[in-house]
């Protein structure tokens, strides 16, 4: 491979690990010698990859670090393209913008004719069920997954019960024909999930909740015997 592939392989590298990673290990994925990986580090981190770490202590790269145009695969495009109009075909109109708007800046780094490939994928994502509602209310919650915050709901259970909660929502799963978040419901004081489109109001709180969203998402894991995504 050209030196100019095996800069962006081992930025691949780096963003693969999530904790720091030695040379070694380092050297061995890209199969080259540790002088060449050394070398390989000090010249992004002149290009201005924000890499932390020396010799003997291990790398790790830092969030902030955007990449000049890169040459994707083909496959890599179709992925990234059939997964944005899933998003924009299974969502709510706010993420399916936001996935609009991930394509355009992806599309405006790249060269011209993977740029025209992107958009001639013909992988296409087939007609959504009729979702059963309460899709006004997936922004919210997204935003109190992301800030950690508790929300008050006012559910209706598959008997047609009301009832008032206060949750804290980590997790939200998107089905074919419905939507479903996880929190942890202080009225139970146990994990549960709800149906988005049972809930019939739903009030942001303007309080985070004591437990951290990782580990409420680790236990949730644990119960259920869902893997960790690498």
């Amino acid at each position: 491979m050209s030196r100019a592939e095996r800069l962006l392989e081992l930025m691949q590298c780096l963003r693969r690990h999530r904790h720091p990673v030695s040379g070694q290990a380092l050297a061995a994925e890209l199969g080259v010698s540790l002088r060449t990986l050394y070398r390989d580090i000090a010249s992004l981190q002149a290009q201005g990859a924000h890499i932390q770490g020396e010799p003997g202590l291990g790398y790790v790269l830092q969030p902030g670090f955007l990449l000049p145009p890169l040459m994707f695969a083909a496959g890599e495009l179709e992925a990234l393209m059939l997964g944005a109009r899933w998003v924009m075909k299974r969502t709510d109109a706010d993420l399916a913008r936001d996935a609009q708007n991930a394509l355009a800046k992806i599309a405006a780094v790249l060269p011209t004719d993977l740029r025209q490939s992107l958009h001639d994928s013909a992988l296409l994502i087939g007609p959504a069920d009729m979702l059963a509602g309460g899709e006004d209310y997936l922004p919210l919650l997204r935003e109190a997954i992301r800030r950690e915050r508790k929300v008050s709901i006012r559910y209706r259970d598959e008997k047609g019960r009301e009832s008032e909660r206060v949750i804290w929502p980590f997790v939200l799963g998107y089905f074919e024909s419905m939507r479903m978040v996880g929190a942890w419901c202080e009225r139970r004081d146990a994990l549960r999930h709800f149906r988005v489109d049972r809930i019939m109001g739903l009030t942001p709180i303007d309080e985070r909740y004591p437990a951290r969203r990782l580990a409420l998402l680790k236990q949730w894991r644990e119960e259920h015997g869902i893997p960790v995504t690498p």
